[in-house]
């Protein structure tokens, strides 16, 4: 009887090594499951993570290039609209009227840096032609980085120093807002607005047929009809506007900081 207890008790501590053993065998072989990761499937996890950032920069770099910080109006008769980035590349060319429109088609400006392609559109044969007959070219500038969009307006102020009845402005960006909403470039639209001053029946629609030179000699002609009215933004009777670049005839226009020129 005693040998058959003694018998039974060894094999429970048999059986207890055997699973102490078993135990300390499947933790040397999976690291009690907090091993290192495999190199090869270390490898896939920094290759999904390294393609992850990949896109983001894409992704990112190009909403960074094709968002416009600053716009550059042209106005004449053809009306065109040129959208800038931060890096100074036209990424976007609009016409706001069929002759804008058509030389926005027919020229290659995109990426183009905003200085070259405005000198481009100057040097354009129907623009010069226009020029030569005595039109009148506004260039204005607006954005959302007034340090950029000042750095463009002095840029092209010089560019267009040498140029025949061409002038530089500044606007802000809420009135281009209003110039889009209303249908109007944003140079066009700085027009109506001394026109409406003058002759509140005047519509849009009715300034977007118009030229400059057309524009510019109707505020001229209402202004000797209302000398008191004072034109938006310009702290000045109509009349007393700057000089713009080249210009002739006795005629003058105001800058788009207001002062003489």
């Amino acid at each position: 009887m005693n040998d058959r207890i003694k018998e039974a008790f060894n094999q429970i501590q048999a059986d207890e090594a055997l699973k102490s053993r078993t135990k300390a065998f499947l933790a040397q072989k999976t690291g009690n499951y907090s091993r290192p990761v495999p190199r090869r499937q270390s490898r896939a996890l920094t290759a999904c993570a390294g393609c992850a950032c990949l896109l983001f920069l894409l992704f990112g770099g190009r909403w960074l290039y094709f968002t416009p910080t600053s716009v550059i109006s042209i106005d004449i008769n053809p009306s065109i609209e040129l959208g800038v980035n931060r890096f100074d590349r036209i990424i976007s060319v609009d016409g706001f009227n069929a002759d804008g429109q058509k030389l926005a088609d027919t020229m290659d400006l995109k990426y183009k840096n905003y200085a070259a392609a405005v000198e481009l559109l100057l040097e354009n044969r129907d623009i010069a032609a226009l020029l030569a007959e005595n039109e009148v070219l506004a260039i204005t500038v607006t954005g959302t980085s007034e340090a950029q969009s000042v750095k463009i307006y002095t840029r092209l102020e010089t560019c267009t120093s040498g140029h025949h009845n061409t002038y530089c402005y500044m606007s802000s960006s809420e009135e281009t807002a209003a110039a889009h909403k209303s249908g109007l470039s944003c140079g066009k639209y700085r027009a109506y607005l001394e026109l409406q001053a003058l002759d509140p029946d005047i519509t849009p629609e009715e300034v977007q047929g118009m030229t400059m030179r057309e524009i510019q000699d109707l505020i001229e002609s209402l202004s000797k009809d209302h000398p008191n009215v004072i034109l938006p933004d310009s702290g000045q009777t109509p009349g007393h506007h700057g000089s713009g670049s080249g210009h002739e005839g006795g005629q003058r226009y105001r800058n788009g900081h207001g002062h003489d020129r």
